[in-house]
């Protein structure tokens, strides 16, 4: 009798711990590039650049063709992940340059997904770029992020690690630290050293690679650029196209190590990583079948490739073909970590997208082109963009012009007016008494 009630209760003991590791909140892991366009990699139909680690995650996971930036390039589009809302609401329309914003940046009063996920017992990390502001008061470790290494401008020399203005720019914390080494393998690295670290505690990483922006430099280049000496911003390398295919590439080797990292710790089964990019292709990356690219309101400006990968949890070889945007992802940590906390977010939670493949409801989504009038609104399939004020609104139907080359505006003139009007409308809302950082 008594070795039967032991056996009894062994079982629900052994229930009950499988049970609360199902309910566990998983680790998280964003990785975002720079600068990488829907047709940079292999997986999304590249036919140059190799890719097999980010490909293997869209094969065991979730491959999303209608994901979105936030913005046409860097910093806009980083305060919208960081915070779940439109960038506009706190005036990061444009880049926070290195020359002419050095004083402004994220605010500390805005929530970020570091500032909540810590609120529910996670460890959080940055490795790579801030880009939200270059004072020592807006540095990641003031944001929610408990450990940081990386830097804080738009973008460094891989080796030398000094920003456009000639700044030393690499920190470890909120102190500046000389490091050697190539910008992609020190993040890789720092990423790595911090899941072996974590590898017990509830964590989330942070991973924004410089690579593939400029300066165009491989593991093979030298550095060029000196502190103090602006003169010396000046790129020596000769063959860009080659070395842009090589730091993609390097970046992915970085993403496998991570992945094999996770599963020699037996964390993958526990960890969503979810990769993505700021904006579209710089001069020498693709936009693959879409038209435009970096800076710009058309699809490739902001439509980028987006890949969910957590074994177990995210069936292999999905395909998701519903809009997401890059302010989705906050409020869909808050949701896996099992927060109970209210948060005022523009961003959708696609948790269940993601574990069931539910349709996500349906909504307007928005962009604008920094310290221009350039803005595009998307209803379903419908997309209305606008290159002035004063000049009449184009509109296409993406399911059948994904391409944008066929302006329907004047077949559709009732849809194109009700589009205009609401563009208009959240234009007013949301910059109401708001001041512009950048541009």
């Amino acid at each position: 009798m008594k070795n039967g009630l032991t056996w009894s209760i062994l079982v629900i003991l052994m229930v009950f711990s499988s049970c609360a590791q199902e309910s566990k909140s998983p680790n998280i892991i964003i990785i975002m590039a720079d600068d990488m366009g829907y047709g940079d990699l292999s997986g999304f139909g590249s036919s140059s650049i190799n890719t097999p680690n980010l490909d293997r995650m869209a094969q065991e996971g979730m491959k999303f063709t209608d994901f979105h930036s936030n913005g046409t390039v860097c910093s806009p589009t980083r305060a919208a992940l960081l915070t779940g809302r439109y960038q506009q609401r706190f005036g990061i329309e444009g880049v926070i340059t290195a020359l002419n914003h050095r004083d402004v940046g994220l605010a500390i009063e805005e929530v970020t997904f570091a500032d909540a996920l810590k609120l529910e017992g996670y460890r959080t990390g940055i490795m790579g770029k801030w880009h939200l502001g270059y004072p020592e008061r807006l540095n990641p470790v003031h944001q929610g992020f408990d450990e940081f290494i990386g830097y804080v401008s738009g973008n460094v020399d891989y080796y030398s690690h000094v920003d456009q203005e000639a700044y030393e720019d690499w920190w470890f914390q909120n102190n500046l630290k000389k490091e050697v080494g190539y910008t992609t393998d020190l993040i890789t690295k720092h990423s790595i050293n911090f899941i072996k670290k974590h590898k017990d505690e509830k964590f989330l990483l942070y991973i924004p690679h410089e690579a593939p922006h400029g300066p165009f430099q491989g593991r093979k280049s030298k550095a060029f650029r000196i502190i103090g000496d602006k003169e010396s911003n000046k790129n020596p390398e000769k063959n860009v196209r080659a070395v842009h295919k090589e730091m993609i590439e390097i970046m992915d080797e970085g993403v496998g190590k991570i992945l094999k990292t996770l599963k020699a710790l037996k964390l993958d089964k526990n960890t969503l990583v979810f990769f993505c990019s700021d904006n579209g292709p710089n001069k020498l990356g693709s936009s693959g079948r879409f038209r435009g690219a970096k800076g710009s309101i058309w699809e490739g400006g902001h439509r980028v490739p987006g890949i969910a990968w957590w074994p177990g949890k995210i069936k292999s070889g999905q395909v998701c073909n519903q809009t997401v945007m890059t302010m989705d992802l906050f409020p869909t940590m808050v949701s896996l970590s099992g927060s109970t906390r209210e948060y005022s977010f523009d961003g959708t939670d696609i948790s269940q997208t993601l574990l069931e493949n539910k349709t996500l409801a349906k909504r307007e989504l928005f962009w604008r082109q920094g310290g221009s009038n350039r803005a595009a609104v998307r209803d379903g399939d419908w997309k209305l963009v606008r290159l002035q004020k004063e000049t009449i609104p184009m509109l296409y139907n993406l399911k059948d012009d994904p391409s944008e080359n066929i302006d329907v505006a004047s077949k559709y003139p009732d849809r194109t007016e009700k589009l205009h009007f609401k563009l208009k409308d959240w234009e007013e809302k949301i910059s109401r008494g708001v001041k512009r950082i950048s541009p």
